[in-house]
């Protein structure tokens, strides 16, 4: 069975609960990403920060991204353990829209799967079906 662990792209960097969302946005520049796990002083995820959530949720609201601490954009996670079959994966990226699942593993992160993490899964043709990408794509991306 394929799991998380085997599609995850593996040593995520996590922004902590106390920096800013100046810091996240340097961060995300400079690993080229659009989305960071926040974790607590204890390593444990505690919510995932999007550039679009510093755009809308700060920076259009007039609030000071210099200010803003980024547990306070963190709002209800989704997750998945390192030992989720793909089913699963898939299943609640699809459910909830997500387009970037923290992947845990002892409610600390060992990774995070993206679409890009799915597509080449499914190009290397051994992780994910056509099926499975077409589903996932029309869940995400169709609206209903």
């Amino acid at each position: 069975m394929i799991t998380a662990n085997d599609i995850m792209h593996a040593g995520a960097q996590c922004i902590r609960e106390d920096q800013t969302l100046m810091d996240a946005a340097k961060m995300m520049r400079d690993m080229g990403v659009g989305a960071l796990p926040i974790c607590g002083n204890d390593q444990k995820l505690r919510g995932i920060i999007t550039d679009r959530d510093i755009i809308t949720r700060c920076i259009a609201e007039g609030k000071d991204p210099s200010m803003m601490k980024a547990m306070e954009l963190g709002g209800h996670l989704h997750c998945v353990r390192a030992e989720d079959g793909m089913d699963t994966v898939l299943r609640k990226m699809s459910q909830h829209q997500i387009r970037r699942m923290p992947v845990i593993k002892d409610d600390k992160l060992v990774g995070m799967i993206s679409e890009a993490d799915l597509a080449m899964g499914h190009r290397d043709g051994n992780r994910l079906t056509d099926q499975q990408i077409v589903d996932f794509m029309d869940s995400v991306y169709v609206k209903r």
